[in-house]
């Protein structure tokens, strides 16, 4: 089971600057609402051991979207770290993903990125 405490505490703490609010929507679920008012979604599946999300969204603000998911579609066969892979910018732009698995430095990389993109760009 994700410790989802864990990850609201690192999310509140480390990442104060660019994070507004972060709700335990479920047992498996986390949404963290940013300064710009876009949120992501981290999800752990319940049933499938290891395969997760992490969704930021970003469709009201540019209509982009930013995520990391390891399900293994088959139309992203070709991504070198299948099923592993990374949707950059919109769900079409697909390429690899270097994510750690681990929850907690998962959710470090992730915000780390989101946090270039919102106070730099």
């Amino acid at each position: 089971m994700i410790d989802l405490a864990q990850l609201r505490d690192i999310a509140e703490i480390e990442f104060f600057d660019i994070v507004k609010d972060v709700i335990i929507q479920d047992i498996n679920e986390l949404r963290i609402i940013l300064i710009d008012d876009s949120f992501i979604d981290v999800w752990y599946s319940l049933k499938l051991r290891n395969r997760f999300s992490y969704h930021w969204e970003r469709k009201h603000i540019d209509g982009s979207i930013y995520r990391h998911d390891n399900a293994p579609h088959k139309k992203w066969e070709n991504i070198e770290t299948f099923p592993k892979h990374f949707h950059d910018g919109n769900e079409e732009n697909v390429v690899d993903s270097h994510l750690d698995e681990k929850p907690e430095n998962g959710l470090r990389s992730f915000l780390s990125f989101t946090r270039g993109k919102i106070i730099y760009h």
